[in-house]
């Protein structure tokens, strides 16, 4: 069985920086796709960043140029720092995990294993 357990969310103001880790265990293929989505209250989630285990990555266009989405391959870990955080990135963060998705990769429907999510509040 496939878990996923985030960490490294908290309050920050804006401008700061935070990174967020995902740890998976129970997982044991060797391709996948691994993304980070968040959804602040009265919101739909929405994908932040996704990437392959070939370290293809995808991003939201509002986190372009702040956001890196990274992986240590061999646990699989993901990592997500966000740098100049800026108050509408409140939410809770969470990743999730597919063995394999066609087309968009930042599009929730189509991961099945999450984690619990990690809260991100940013002060103006």
């Amino acid at each position: 069985q496939v878990q996923l357990v985030e960490s490294g969310g908290g309050s920050v103001q804006s401008g700061g920086s935070l990174r967020l880790t995902c740890e998976v265990s129970g997982y044991t293929l060797s391709y996948y796709l691994m993304a980070w989505f968040r959804q602040a209250p009265g919101k739909e989630r929405e994908g932040v960043a996704a990437i392959d285990s070939e370290g293809t990555t995808a991003y939201a266009n509002s986190v372009k140029g702040r956001f890196t989405i990274s992986q240590d391959k061999a646990k699989p870990t993901l990592y997500l720092q966000m740098n100049s955080l800026k108050p509408e990135d409140t939410a809770m963060y969470s990743c999730a995990l597919e063995p394999r998705i066609y087309g968009n990769w930042l599009r929730d429907k189509g991961y099945k294993s999450w984690g619990q999510g990690t809260q991100v509040t940013v002060s103006a």
